[in-house]
Formats: C-alpha cells, structure tokens, sequence
C-alpha cells in the first residue's frame, strides 16, 4: 500500500479514532463519550426524589420494541479491513461472547438504563449487526481486531455496544424527557384560564331523588352565561330543552350533535354538553358538573377531573354523592379554593320488602326487574308477555329516542304496559314511574383496574343509584319498594345497602393528544399503541390520581396501525366511543380509517353502500343487533364529521336516516316478543322451568346462596345418577351470562346421550345377573 494511501486513510480515521481513554476497566463508570447519560441519568433522579420520593419508578422495559437497524451499508467503504486484517466470524462470536458474559459489563449496562431484559436484546442485535455487516465502522473494526489478536481489553466492546444499544432503543437518549412529559403529579397546572381566576366552588350532597341537580340547575338558568356537563346524552338533552321551555337560550353540544338555537349559528350563553365535550377555555358564570362520583371511573374519570380542574367558570356546582365530599375538598385544597356543601335528603322514601318476588306470577303495576344482561332481558319479557301483560323494554345499546319512546310507554297511565324491563341503563337520565325495583340478579359484569372483564356483586353504590328510581319525588308513587327476584338474593341485598359507600379517594386522568405527539418526536418509529403504552409505563402520579384505562384506545390503536395516517388523525380515531363488541362496527371503524387515509370523503351515497340502507324492520332478535350496530356505526360517522368536516360532509342525510333507523328499532322492541320466538322458541326455557317450579314450592326449597351456585347434596345426588342439572341451577348460569342457551343445550345432550349410554349399559349386565339368579336356584334343586 502506498504512503499516500496510508496518509488518506488515517485522515479519514481521525473522525473515528479516539485515544486509548476510551477503554474501560472491570467495574468503571467512566465512559469518556457515553458518560454524559449516566451523569444526567442520576442529576434527574435526585431531582425526581426530592419532588417525591413514591412517584420515580423504574420504566417498564417490556414496552420497548427495538428499531430495526439496517446491516447491509457502511459508510467507511472497508477502511478497517484496509489498515488491519479481515475478522473471522467464528472468533468475533468468540469475543462477543465472552463479552456477554461479563458481570461487569452487565452491571455497567444496568446503570445505563439496560435492564437485563434490554441487556440481551440489544446484545442479541449488537452481534446480529457485527457478524451480518460487509464492512465495520472503522473504530469497531480495529478494536474488535485487537482483542481477538490480545492488543485490547473485552471491555474496550462496551462503548459500541452502548451507542448500538442506544439506536435500537432510542428511548435511552432520552429517557429524562420522556420523563417530564408523562409527568402527571400537578394536573392543575394544565388549565391556566382557570388557575387565572378565584372559583366558588358548591357540593350539591345528597343521595338520587333529593333534588340535588335541581337546585345546582337553578342557580345554572338564573346566571348570565352557564354550562352543564352531564354523564349522558340524555341528560344533556333533557337540560337543552328544561332550558329553553324556561325562555333561557340554550345549545347542545354532544359528541354526535351540534344543536344551536339561534338561526344563524351564533352561540347562545347557555349550553347542555357531555362531560367529555365541555370546552375548558370559554368563560362562564355558572358552571353545574353532574355526577361527580364518577371522577373514579376505571375509563371515564378523566373526563371529571378535567371539567373540575379546568372549567373557567366563576362558581363551579358540583352534583353527586356525600362520598365524594372529602375528596373533593382536598381535591380544591391544590388550587387554593374552598368548597361550600349543601347537603340534601331524599324526598320520597323507600323501603327494601321483608319478601321476594319469587314468581313473575307476582308483578304488580309500576314494577321494574332490572338485568344485568340482554338474555335475562329477552328472556323475561317473552315470560311476561306470556302471561298476557304488556311490558316496556330499556337497555344500553338501545339509541335514545328508542329508550325515551319506552319510557314515555311505561310512564303513560292511559297505556296497558304497566311493567319495565331493564338493565342499569335506568340508574341515569331517564325520568320514570317506579313504584318497585325488583333485582333479578345481584351479579354483573365488570371490568377491574387492569381491564379485566369479570363477574361481581354490584357495590353499595350502584344498588343505591339503581333502587332510588323507585318512588321518584315527580311521579305518582310517593314511596319505593325495593326487592329481589328470587328469595336468597334478598338477605344479601339487604346487607349491600346497608354498607356505607366508598369514600372516593383517586381521580382519573388521561394522556392528551398534545403529550403523545411530544412522545412522538422522541420515538419517532413507535406505533400509537407502544406510545401510549410507554408513557402510562412512565408516567408520574401523586396519590391523588390515577392513569385511566386505556385497553379501547388502544385496541383501536392496534386495529388502524396499518393504515397510513398522521399521528393527530391516528389519536382522534382512537379516541371515537365505540362498542368493540359489535363486529360490523368494527369493521365500519376500519373501513371509515381506510376511506379517510386516502383522502377520499366519505359522502352519504358511500355509507347508504356500506350499511345497506334502506333497511327492513327486525325479523328476529339478529335483526334487531344488527340495527343496532348500525345506529352505532351513523353515530360513528356523525362524531367524526364534527372532528373532520371536509372527510365527513354529509352530516344532515345521515342524520335523517338516523332518525329513520331509530324508528325501526323501535318497531322491534315493541314486538320483542315476537322477535324472540322467530330467534329461538326455546330461549326461555330455562327461566320458564324455573318460574313454574316456583310458583309451586314458593322459593328454592329453602336453599342458600350457596347450594343455589353448587348444588345441594339431593341434588348432586340425582345427578351422579345420570339426571340432568336442577333447573334453577340451569337457569342462574344463564341469567349471570356464565352460560349461554345453545351451550346449556348442548349440555342436556350430551347429558341425554351420556344416561342412554348408562342404561345400556345396566340393561347389557342385567341378563348375567339372571342367568347367575337361575344357576343359584338350579344348583339348590339339585342339593
């Protein structure tokens, strides 16, 4: 090689090459190039621990996907190989080896950030990288050259393997800002507006039907300006229109809906909202948050603290239950402002009855059974109907105009359906003439802190929002009964509303669209999921707070991530309320993201395609799901469209048609029966066993809670002999959802088949016991 040769090489390695002060020995911190990590690493942590020692906490390294890193290219052109010698691949997995081994580099590892987790991930990649590359960096390529010939140290490998490290996992270089950005201890701190003024802070106290909202209202229609936020769309719209009935303009602002009611679009002073939609900069007089014990949902108890924290408004009244006083008060106490209570007592009492309902045979007028599950619904109207009286059906996926139509049926005294059927649904923004709650089942689903689905008893709350719809102040019985179904629920229900309620103690928070883009910008290469993923991993909360569930978010995140769009358009998609367990909707969802990454608007001729409009009334209990999705779907598109005007224009055609489809629905749910019996005649089956069974022995024959879910000895008894399960066993797997109809079915065949297979079998061994008997006799003849 010639002299100027050499001359251009090492000119080029000069960038590359540091002196030997780059090697490290066993157990040093000190990296002269990487050591600016570890220093910042432990300034940020003593910073973190004089703010507050409880809230640092170790990432969650399980979230952190590698960057995928390309092996194919160098930009030193085989400078290395030039000035030294080629590297056998079988000796460098050698070195890198032993190099993994080391406890020291490990150690070194872990106070940069590596965990043994990423330790292996990044070693597992950093030999990937060296033993795939054509050509090494220069720098890595002489030192990996001394040390397989003895000129270098294994240790002199760590500074490499850092800086790899660091590429794959770009979180590392920044791991204190990512820090800040999830810090979440002072949410106050994120409404100025409302910081800038001194808040009168009202606790309307008091339990349902005390008219703890109504007095919070009042004060709400004489201010000049004002804002309801409200739990449900219902509720919005029953103050939008008490508030204009009073000659107080107001509009309505849901998710789905824009309702001004000035002509030409100028707001009005007042307006009705869901909590999730109330705007956090406009100032008013008077603001009134409904419901404020919800501030502990698992999924929407950001929404709360967000109005309570933010609303700029000079009096804030606040409507819920006593339990949340305290918290609230100390809640006030980080914003500086105090908190006036007003407590209030129910104003019609209820009682909860000394017996249970224990046959359907016994519904009065101004009865409610309240379900847990769309199956018991289905199952006890058809019963009901069955007994030749008329009953209103109410649950959750119903749209609003169905649930008011049913409403307005069972409350009309001139209308024969004197009984409800409902779920929960009831406990919020429906005015209904209740006379008594009879609890069908004192179990439901519920999804825990960790977004787990799982079966519960209801707590003390949700029994006193649920039994306090009975005896309503405003309807014609002026006192509640309270009840249940079946008579061994009774004790227990009894013992759940003699509970005090929880205090609240925690409030919720979410990640805004503006922390996961600053997220972003440091991980550039995350998917949405993975961002929002590592900053509730990092995230820093007082003991105040919580981090919301966040499971929807990011199941749609997960859904999308294939489709190309920026990230603010990802974040609001993800965002929609939508049931993800309705497929079509889903799908809808999909193809709604799809449509939009293409940057074709979505017009009403294309969702008439998709949804298949015009639709038939129900035929069945299928159809009617299906409509109901679809209703679901329009309500998708109609709160895109106000997130993005130009991809969703059509607004008031879907809106039509929605109006359209609502009726339909509620063409089948007043035939819900006959729907029920073109799905299935024998869904009810179980219930109906049951109901007979009681009406003849009065109750369970005595049982308990407990041989109701196992069994009593009798019972398990008769069914080591081949006999099917008790009915009322059957029939309660059923009722919890633990069962479903076609496998309690599929049970009673295989039980069938299973007691056919014993008695052929006992009838195979009968004739040897004869032929024994006969032999027995013959030899006594013979004797």
């Amino acid at each position: 090689m010639s002299v100027n040769r050499c001359l251009y090489l090492f000119s080029r390695l000069r960038s590359h090459i540091n002196p030997r002060a780059i090697r490290i020995t066993a157990g040093s911190r000190h990296v002269s190039s990487e050591s600016g990590l570890f220093h910042t690493e432990h300034r940020a942590c003593s910073v973190v621990c004089c703010r507050n020692v409880s809230s640092a906490k170790p990432p969650d390294t399980s979230l952190f996907v590698p960057v995928s890193l390309k092996t194919d290219a160098s930009g030193d052109g085989g400078v290395g190989a030039e000035l030294t010698q080629p590297l056998e691949k079988s000796e460098l997995l050698k070195v890198l080896n032993r190099f993994y081994k080391r406890k020291e580099m490990q150690k070194l590892a872990a106070d940069g950030g590596l965990d043994a987790r990423l330790f292996h991930q990044a070693f597992i990649s950093f030999r990937k990288y060296i033993l795939e590359m054509t050509s090494l960096p220069a720098d890595l390529h002489i030192i990996l050259n001394d040390i397989c010939y003895g000129a270098g140290h294994i240790d002199d490998i760590y500074p490499y393997f850092l800086r790899h490290a660091k590429q794959i996992f770009p979180m590392l270089d920044c791991m204190d800002d990512l820090r800040k950005i999830s810090d979440l201890r002072v949410p106050a701190n994120w409404y100025p507006e409302a910081r800038a003024i001194q808040r009168k802070v009202v606790f309307h106290a008091g339990p349902t039907n005390s008219g703890k909202t109504y007095h919070a209202i009042q004060r709400y229609l004489a201010a000049k300006s004002g804002v309801y936020c409200g739990p449900l769309k219902l509720l919005a719209h029953e103050i939008f229109e008490k508030s204009n009935n009073a000659g107080v303009p107001c509009d309505l602002v849901t998710g789905e809906e824009r309702t001004f009611i000035d002509l030409e679009g100028r707001a009005a002073g007042h307006v009705a909202c869901t909590i999730e939609m109330c705007n956090v900069t406009t100032p008013y007089e008077v603001a009134v948050v409904d419901e404020i014990q919800m501030i502990r949902d698992p999924s929407r108890g950001w929404a709360w603290t967000r109005a309570l924290l933010g609303l700029c408004a000079e009096e804030i009244h606040v409507c819920g239950e006593p339990a949340a006083i305290d918290f609230i008060r100390e809640l006030m106490y980080t914003t500086g402002e105090e908190v006036e209570v007003h407590t209030y007592q129910r104003l019609t009492p209820f009682t909860i009855l000394d017996h249970a309902v224990d046959s359907l045979d016994n519904l009065r007028p101004g009865d409610c059974i309240v379900c847990f599950s769309k199956n018991d619904i289905y199952s006890i109207s058809r019963q009901i109907e069955a007994r030749g009286q008329e009953c209103a059906v109410i649950y959750g996926s119903l749209p609003p105009g169905t649930k008011l139509s049913q409403a307005k049926k069972f409350n009309d005294p001139d209308d024969p359906c004197k009984i409800l059927v409902a779920t929960d649904a009831i406990g919020m923004g429906l005015n209904l003439s209740i006379k008594r709650i009879i609890f069908n089942s004192l179990v439901k689903p519920n999804v825990n802190e960790k977004g787990e689905k799982q079966m519960e008893t209801i707590s003390t709350s949700q029994a006193l929002q649920i039994a306090g719809r009975a005896g309503r102040f405003s309807s014609k019985f002026k006192e509640g009964e309270v009840t249940t179904m079946h008579r061994d629920d009774l004790p227990v229900l009894k013992e759940i509303l003699s509970h005090s309620v929880e205090p609240i103690e925690t409030a919720g928070l979410h990640p805004t669209a503006e922390q996961i883009e600053m997220f972003a910008y440091h991980l550039p290469d995350a998917t949405l999921s993975n961002l929002v993923d590592i900053f509730v991993s990092l995230s820093q909360v007082d003991g105040m707070y919580f981090v919301c569930n966040i499971d929807d978010f990011k199941f749609l995140a997960d859904m999308i991530q294939h489709i190309p769009l920026n990230l603010r358009s990802r974040y609001v998609f993800c965002t929609a309320p939508i049931n993800k367990k309705q497929p079509f909707v889903c799908t809808s969802f999909l193809k709604f993201a799809r449509q939009f990454s293409r940057d074709e608007p979505l017009t009403f001729d294309w969702v008439c395609r998709h949804v298949s409009w015009p639709l038939a009334a129900p035929k069945n209990i299928k159809d009617l799901v299906h409509l109901e999705a679809v209703h679901d779907v329009l309500d998708l598109y109609l709160w895109l469209s106000y997130r993005f005007m130009d991809m969703f224009p059509d607004t008031s055609f879907v809106r039509e048609i929605q109006r359209e489809l609502d009726d339909i629905i509620q063409q089948g749910v007043r035939n819900i029966t006959r729907l029920i019996k073109a799905t299935d005649p024998t869904i009810a089956s179980p219930l109906q066993t049951q109901s007979s069974r009681r009406g003849q022995t009065g109750a369970y024959n005595g049982g308990t809670s407990s041989d109701y879910l196992i069994g009593s000895k009798s019972q398990r008894g008769q069914r080591g002999k081949g006999e099917m399960i008790d009915s009322s066993l059957a029939s309660r797997l059923v009722r919890d959802g633990l069962l479903t109809p076609d496998l309690l079915r599929q049970l009673q065949r295989e039980w069938s088949k299973d007691k056919k297979q014993e008695m052929s079998n006992q009838s195979a061994l009968q004739p040897d016991d004869n032929n024994t008997d006969n032999k027995g006799k013959r030899r006594k003849k013979k004797k």
